[in-house]
């Protein structure tokens, strides 16, 4: 035999040792634990019996509670206020839903099958995905749009750079905002809720089954993620299948606000009167909102009526009908008017804006 061939026989059978020892040790180990369950049988079946007793005893101790007449009182004390908070919610809901009409172009579809030998298989391959929120692109693109993601997603999703436009990402920059900030007043209500009747419930429930407590008060599920902002993703896999890279633009708050100056710059104004036009920013509506007291003009409700409410600001007249982005047209509603308002217009003439 050969010396490389006694050197690998050494070599396996160190490695067979090893995974025997090992597998003894375990083996040890093992029985040990098995004898001292044996062995202590009885305290652990008590422990284990305990624990169960304890475990039952709090269930029906909690279905009891959640059943008996003064968790119904306190229940229909707050009523309203969890209402409230349902219907902020709902309206949150509805907001997450507007619409960002940008997609990729659709050259088909079709079907990739490599049937190269293992070794030559193109991984990458697999990487390259369909969709119509994908742009496939060359690797420079890819690149180029990471340094100037705004520029390039206009320029490949393309997005027709014109009023229209800007008026749709402005809404959908207005929706987004209040989104955000309606999920944290309504943290915040949910909260100043729950702490005002924290004495009234056993401390035990509120620290062991908080989630069962808010679900049995009335309050509904509330989504706090982020998934409803749409992802424009450039795509590049190369033709070999040996490499990849991907860059992702979310249209978050951030990138909205980038997105609305970018357009404001390249476009030509044809209606409004130069220096009329205020751009819906995040920054404007904040201005709005200060201008109007944090008060809707509507029902005269304020921030200092109701700490956690949600403002909004709202088109006087609606864009679709002539009205401009000015400090004029502009004006602060609460979400409850912001939505009659809207479902009104909905009804009639116009969709809200």
């Amino acid at each position: 035999m050969s010396k490389k061939g006694e050197a690998t026989l050494m070599i396996f059978g160190v490695i067979a040792a090893i995974i025997i020892y090992i597998v003894t040790i375990i083996g040890k180990v093992l029985s040990a634990i098995v004898d001292t369950i044996v062995y202590n049988r009885k305290p652990i079946l008590i422990f284990i019996s305990v624990g169960i007793g304890i475990y039952l005893t709090y269930q029906i101790f909690v279905l009891l509670y959640f059943k008996s007449k003064r968790f119904k009182k306190i229940k229909e004390s707050i009523n309203e206020h969890i209402t409230n908070c349902n219907n902020l919610n709902h309206y949150i809901q509805e907001l997450k839903c507007s619409y960002v009409n940008i997609t990729s172009y659709d050259f088909g579809q079709s079907r990739m099958v490599d049937t190269s030998n293992y070794n030559f298989k193109r991984q990458q391959w697999n990487k390259s995905i369909k969709n119509n929120q994908i742009h496939h692109c060359s690797a420079s693109v890819c690149k180029n749009a990471n340094n100037q993601p705004i520029k390039y997603f206009c320029k490949y999703f393309d997005v027709e750079k014109n009023e229209e436009a800007l008026s749709n990402f402005e809404r959908v920059l207005n929706d987004f905002t209040s989104v955000e900030q309606g999920k944290l007043l309504l943290q915040k209500e949910r909260d100043t809720i729950l702490k005002s009747i924290s004495k009234s419930i056993p401390s035990i429930i509120s620290f062991f089954s908080e989630d069962r407590l808010i679900r049995k008060l009335g309050f509904e599920v509330v989504d706090f993620s982020d998934s409803y902002i749409p992802i424009f993703t450039f795509q590049y896999v190369s033709s070999g299948g040996n490499s990849s890279s991907k860059c992702d633009i979310k249209l978050d708050i951030e990138n909205l606000n980038k997105l609305i100056n970018y357009l404001n710059d390249v476009i030509k104004w044809r209606k409004s009167i130069a220096g009329q036009r205020a751009l819906m920013t995040s920054k404007l509506r904040e201005k709005i909102k200060e201008r109007d007291n944090y008060t809707c003009c509507n029902c005269n409700l304020s921030i200092e009526d109701e700490k956690n409410l949600l403002l909004e600001i709202d088109h006087i007249i609606p864009v679709s009908r002539g009205g401009l982005t000015t400090k004029k047209n502009l004006q602060t509603l609460c979400w409850r008017c912001n939505r009659t308002k809207g479902a009104k217009i909905e009804n009639g003439v116009e969709h809200r804006i």
